[in-house]
């Protein structure tokens, strides 16, 4: 029997993954995770379709001029959306190929940062309030405050932990 075969590849992988010492709600998470990539890929393959009938359709109708308010939100808008898609398959996959447990808290704020932005460029400027522009603004600014925290954090233990491998290291070499 080839081993290179993918049915073969399958089986192996199959075989090691559920030998593997990972706990049963560990193996659960990483099953849905590669369900949920398989949707999500889906979902953006259909929509990158949409998004290209969409478009061809316009500049078959001189309907796609981008000057146009309406047209350059509803364009943007599309991919603005796909984006927002793509971003959140990959920090799906990430998840499930790192053996990360959960998605990082980080990555989460940055897709909700996206779609704020994908609002910013979609609103309408005739139906749009005061008092949701400033609630838009404050949610940003939110997500931006808590994000600029949670880096700042992560940088200050890369810090330290660099230093103390440092001083690992300089004591072993003292040491030998």
């Amino acid at each position: 029997m080839d081993v290179n075969l993918p049915e073969s590849r399958l089986k192996t992988f199959i075989k090691m993954y559920w030998r593997s010492p990972l706990l049963l709600h560990e193996r659960f998470e990483k099953i849905i995770a590669v369900i949920l990539s398989f949707a999500i890929g889906v979902i953006i393959v259909i929509s990158l379709i949409q998004v290209i009938r969409t478009i061809v359709s316009m500049l078959l109708k001189d309907a796609l001029n981008p000057l146009d308010h309406e047209v350059f939100q509803a364009v943007f808008g599309m991919i603005m959306t796909l984006l927002i898609a793509m971003e959140f398959l990959h920090s799906v996959v990430r998840m499930a190929l790192r053996g990360d447990s959960l998605m990082q808290v980080k990555t989460v704020l940055l897709i909700g940062l996206l779609a704020l932005t994908r609002k910013f460029i979609v609103l309408n400027p005739v139906d749009i309030t005061a008092e949701k522009i400033a609630a838009l603004g404050a949610a940003a600014l939110a997500l931006g405050v808590v994000y600029w925290l949670l880096r700042e954090r992560d940088d200050k233990l890369a810090i330290a932990l660099a230093q103390a491998n440092k001083q690992q290291g300089d004591a072993n070499k003292n040491s030998g």
